[in-house]
């Protein structure tokens, strides 16, 4: 993308794209997420962790309640909900919070919008709940539709997958009536995905803005992190805001992240670079 443009959200918010990356925080409401599961237990330990991240720089909070990790054993979705809801809606008593909701569920995306999300973050884009289209449209919440491998045979070259999964999420996400201005994509870094080919799809990350909307990364402490650098999950953050650097000079607008302050520092240099180049950005 080389202009900037404006994310439109539910609840009458939208988010300025392009000039300045923007960082989403993550909090996992679960027993079992790869990286924090367990940490927040509590509605208030919850609100607190999302307090410290807005004050550490992120513009969004995006709040699951399922592990989405490999392996991970899914949950009901009144299980999901129980989890959720109540956090969304703390958070949205208080001023100032742009709220996403992490599901593929559209009963689950429908209560949190509800509750005061702006955000539907659907990790399989909308295709295997098509209604999590029809929710967001109705809201006109922004929608983020992800890149999966999972539960199918992928094209064997990265990005031409990419077209291939994504196009038909965009026609989905169109047939149901959701306009450009609401939708974000995300390559799914991870996601049903080898270490190379993650690593692929970020030195090739320019041929995805040939999609024409803006993209969302979530290389957070990813798998294919450890595996370059050789450090545990809790030791990737500073591996992790050097993929969100890179990739913000290659396109992207919107990262998604658990450590804010470490990706906020590297995210400013790469922005100062851009502004002192003149050059695109995402």
């Amino acid at each position: 993308m080389t202009e900037p443009r404006q994310w439109n959200l539910a609840h009458g918010r939208n988010l300025a794209l392009g000039e300045e990356a923007l960082i989403m925080g993550i909090l996992n409401i679960t027993p079992d997420s790869f990286s924090d599961g367990g940490r927040f237990s509590s509605v208030e330990s919850a609100v607190e962790a999302a307090r410290r991240m807005a004050a550490d720089g992120a513009v969004i909070i995006d709040i699951g309640g399922e592990s989405t990790r490999p392996g991970a054993e899914p949950v009901s979705a009144l299980e999901e909900q129980r989890r959720v809801i109540p956090v969304v809606e703390a958070l949205a008593a208080e001023e100032g919070f742009v709220l996403s909701i992490d599901t593929y569920r559209s009963e689950t995306a429908e209560l949190a919008i509800r509750a005061g999300a702006h955000i539907v973050n659907d990790i399989f884009g909308v295709q295997r709940d098509p209604a999590v289209a029809s929710v967001a449209a109705e809201a006109g919440a922004g929608l983020i539709l992800m890149h999966t491998g999972r539960g199918r045979e992928k094209l064997p070259d990265v990005v031409a997958d990419q077209y291939f999964y994504l196009r038909r999420s965009i026609e989905i996400a169109h047939q149901a009536g959701n306009r450009d201005d609401q939708i974000i994509l995300d390559p799914g870094f991870g996601f049903a995905k080898e270490w190379h080919e993650d690593t692929e799809l970020m030195a090739r990350f320019e041929e995805l803005t040939g999609l024409g909307y803006p993209i969302l990364v979530g290389t957070s402490r990813k798998r294919f992190i450890g595996r370059i650098t050789g450090r545990e999950v809790g030791e990737r953050d500073v591996a992790t805001a050097a993929t969100s650097a890179l990739l913000r000079i290659k396109g992207a607008s919107v990262f998604r992240v658990h450590d804010v302050a470490a990706n906020r520092d590297a995210l400013r240099i790469a922005d100062a670079m851009l502004a002192a180049k003149g050059g695109e950005r995402g």
